[in-house]
């Protein structure tokens, strides 16, 4: 009896010990994916966080965390005091992604917080200082949101909310996703304040904090020399210009935009070291 017990316990330990070697990749894979900074995904006007779902996806896949800031659209300097507030609350390296005039925001939200280590401007504006949204988008011709504006919301302060007309909506913001999924966008699309768009720009943190620009070729928005310009002037680590891709290139091709996004990840975590 004492054999059998000797032998049931030696298996039980031997059991235990290829238990444990079993879970050590798994502790080593945490501790890797903890080192991983935060992705935060910052939306544009006539958009809202689900529009960056597909992003996020193969972002959470590869061991990132994201989280998808809701953009009040309310002026440049208050969302970015919003963004901001939302940075200093995590804790280790954020990379910072910005959608069309989002792109406004994360360059003043940047500011000041030390462990932003990257942003991502995604067919998204880059201003300097004194700069607006739609003095950029004026810049260089190619522009058509201006006669796809609905009519303007008023508001109790005497602003004005934007919207793009439903009825204009797939063809001049998102002409390459499928149309049952541009009429869900379309009506579920968060208007932008007139001011937020006419407000001049801060000191931009892309002077000082390593950029990443993706944008669609065939953007109605923000001409695509516009974006072109920007990047360069950004001195962009590296530009993707996606042929035939629409204003939300996030939406219709987020295998590229999630790759760059990790390339700003990976490359920020380097410069780090």
């Amino acid at each position: 009896m004492n054999n059998i017990y000797k032998n049931v316990l030696k298996s039980a330990f031997t059991i235990a010990l290829s238990a444990a070697a079993v879970t050590l990749p798994a502790i080593s894979f945490a501790d890797d994916a903890s080192s991983k900074p935060t992705i935060v995904l910052v939306h544009g006007a006539f958009a809202e966080s689900s529009s960056w779902d597909g992003v996020s996806a193969k972002l959470i896949a590869d061991g990132y965390k994201v989280i998808g800031a809701a953009n009040p659209l309310r002026s440049v300097k208050g969302d970015a005091a919003y963004v901001s507030g939302i940075v200093k609350g995590i804790a280790g390296p954020v990379i910072l992604v910005g959608h069309s005039y989002g792109g406004s925001v994360i360059s003043t939200a940047a500011n000041g917080n030390d462990n932003v280590k990257g942003l991502v401007f995604v067919a998204a504006f880059a201003p300097d200082v004194g700069e607006t949204a739609i003095g950029l988008s004026s810049k260089f011709p190619g522009s058509t949101l201006g006669s796809a504006l609905a009519q303007p919301v008023p508001l109790p302060d005497g602003g004005k909310d934007l919207y793009i007309d439903q009825a204009k909506f797939r063809n001049q913001f998102a002409a390459d996703v499928p149309v049952a999924k541009t009429k869900l966008m379309a009506a579920a699309q968060r208007p932008v304040a007139e001011a937020a768009i006419t407000e001049a720009s801060g000191e931009p943190a892309w002077k000082n904090i390593p950029s990443w620009f993706v944008y669609g070729k065939a953007d109605k928005n923000i001409p695509e020399a516009a974006l072109a310009f920007m990047a360069k002037r950004a001195n962009s680590q590296k530009t993707v210009a996606i042929a035939g891709a629409s204003h939300v290139v996030m939406t219709s091709h987020p295998a590229e935009v999630s790759r760059l996004i990790e390339t700003a990840a990976k490359e920020s975590a380097k410069a780090a070291k």
